[in-house]
């Protein structure tokens, strides 16, 4: 099982774009790469898109329906509601391409296969901006702000939403990994979330954290 390869399907608008993510991750003995869709859901899918138009979407929908469990984008923006909109439709993980150097995507995809996200520091602010905005002028008004996590959860889910990785959040909350995953796994499988950075938008936006 140490020696399993990891199934990465990789798609992208244009060919050129395609072959150079083909190029970058090919020499990586730890990836079983394919550009078109495989019999079996992939690992991990990398997904290079102009923006979250309702192509791109409806892919990243199908693939979830599949079973592929973990989604990077590698984009050159994103707008507020094309952010909210790829979240939802499952992106756990997104590159800019000026930052997607050979090393970066790869560790990227690696992260994303053990069920780590990864969003760009600016990325995560604007995301809990706008989901704290929900909460305020939509949730909080009507009253809705109901909080249904344990205090453990709601402590890993407010480390995960200020960036923290698992081992760091296990460490700043003196827990075991597989406590703050296990957690984190409870609480997209409660409320039928897709991905961490699902799971940390849902509970900003329901006023959980």
């Amino acid at each position: 099982m140490a020696n399993k390869r990891i199934s990465v399907f990789v798609y992208a608008h244009d060919p050129i774009t395609r072959s150079g993510l083909i190029a970058q991750l090919r020499g990586r003995p730890e990836f079983d790469l394919t550009e078109t869709p495989p019999d079996l859901p992939p690992a991990v899918a990398v997904l290079a898109i102009e923006t979250a138009d309702e192509q791109a979407l409806q892919l990243m929908r199908g693939l979830r329906v599949q079973g592929c469990e973990h989604l990077v984008l590698v984009v050159s923006s994103l707008s507020d509601e094309d952010l909210m909109a790829a979240v939802e439709a499952g992106a756990g993980s997104i590159v800019w391409r000026s930052r997607a150097s050979a090393s970066w995507l790869a560790q990227t995809v690696l992260n994303a296969a053990k069920g780590e996200a990864a969003l760009p520091p600016e990325v995560l602010a604007r995301l809990l901006k706008q989901v704290t905005r929900l909460r305020q002028h939509v949730l909080t008004p009507r009253g809705l702000a109901i909080n249904g996590l344990s205090a453990r959860e709601r402590d890993i889910l407010r480390l995960a939403a200020e960036g923290l990785a698992t081992d760091e959040i296990a460490r700043e909350l003196s827990y075991s990994k597989r406590t703050v995953t296990s957690a984190l796994h409870d609480v997209s499988v409660r409320y039928q979330l897709r991905n961490r950075t699902h799971a940390v938008a849902y509970a900003i936006r329901e006023g959980f954290i």
